[in-house]
């Protein structure tokens, strides 16, 4: 891997302090190693005779592989997760049902900006509320030979969706779980997070470096070298030169504590969203810690027990990377 140069990005300035961030506060990280696994792979996005709605409204005109382009939860309560998302974040909703499935698309200031999906958690199993991030690729089918090649497993096979596109669900050989998705609305634009919207995802894994080769190898990405006092390793994803995301080494004690990807929102301020949250019934894992541009980043979790950060961001989206 390489040390980054002066590439034209906001997002992976602050992976030094993230990294520290993620380390300190392991209460973020618990949970067993099947728990979210076997939710989202049981459950992932929809049933076979429901077919989701697009991820925009339009088509972009822009591809971006390697890109984070939609996220979805998948939750025993999608009542309580409009409950308190939209009182969280302003975010508004729309419901779809059909048969047995039921879909929330989640909108920010009238753009789509996540999907809520409906999964009932039989007493006495372990399995918890997670957050699935949505990859961009060209081809749904290569990149599901390809990972699977290189040691992931296929969790849900690869099936089009009229009018979204074409997704399967994967986890990497560590075990975190993600999905692909070719989109027939394109990929959202390059632009910079507004508050309400993902920000960032970071994935957190055992061993940074051999799990950023393996989505290298996947979507093609310039892998980063990121400075760390810790003696981690912790490195950026990158394409067309914007940072796509992070990847952190989990502490060497944290042999109970499995890899997974987190994903960030950005608010106006940490604290009195953590407020917000606790206020709504969800709860602060991580409590704010200002970074090093003095913003705040925190972990929260929703009323379900769903994880999910939220991050200030002040810096202009031109900055780069010192």
């Amino acid at each position: 891997m390489r040390h980054a140069p002066a590439i034209r990005i906001a997002i992976e300035t602050l992976m030094h302090h993230l990294a520290n961030f993620l380390r300190n506060y392991r209460a973020a990280l618990s949970g067993g190693a099947a728990i979210a696994l076997s939710l989202v792979a049981a459950s992932a996005v929809a049933a076979a005779a429901f077919n989701p709605p697009p991820i925009a409204d339009a088509p972009t005109r822009e591809h971006h592989v390697g890109k984070v382009i939609w996220t979805e939860l998948v939750t025993p309560d999608v009542a309580a997760a409009k409950v308190f998302y939209g009182g969280l974040f302003g975010w508004t909703f729309q419901d779809y049902v059909a048969a047995d499935t039921r879909y929330v698309l989640a909108r920010q200031d009238s753009v789509p900006v996540a999907g809520f999906v409906q999964h009932r958690i039989r007493p006495g199993t372990k399995r918890e509320p997670a957050w699935l991030s949505f990859i961009a690729v060209q081809d749904v089918d290569v990149t599901v030979r390809n990972a699977v090649s290189a040691g992931g497993k296929l969790l849900r096979p690869a099936r089009t969706y009229a009018p979204r596109g074409r997704q399967a669900v994967l986890a990497d050989p560590e075990g975190a779980v993600f999905a692909v998705m070719a989109s027939f609305t394109d990929d959202p634009v390059d632009d910079l997070a507004r508050p309400g919207a993902w920000i960032w995802s970071s994935l957190l894994a055992h061993d940074a470096s051999v799990d950023a080769a393996f989505y290298q190898t996947l979507f093609g990405y310039d892998v980063f070298d990121q400075e760390s006092e810790d003696g981690e390793d912790h490195v950026v994803l990158s394409t067309d030169d914007y940072a796509r995301a992070g990847v952190n080494t989990l502490p060497a004690d944290a042999v109970r504590r499995h890899p997974r990807w987190l994903g960030f929102i950005r608010v106006a301020d940490a604290g009195a969203a953590c407020a917000r949250a606790v206020q709504l019934g969800g709860s602060v894992l991580v409590a704010p810690r200002v970074d090093r541009h003095g913003g705040q980043l925190a972990i929260l979790a929703d009323t379900a027990g769903a994880a999910f950060g939220v991050m200030e961001w002040s810096v202009p989206d031109s900055s780069e990377l010192p």
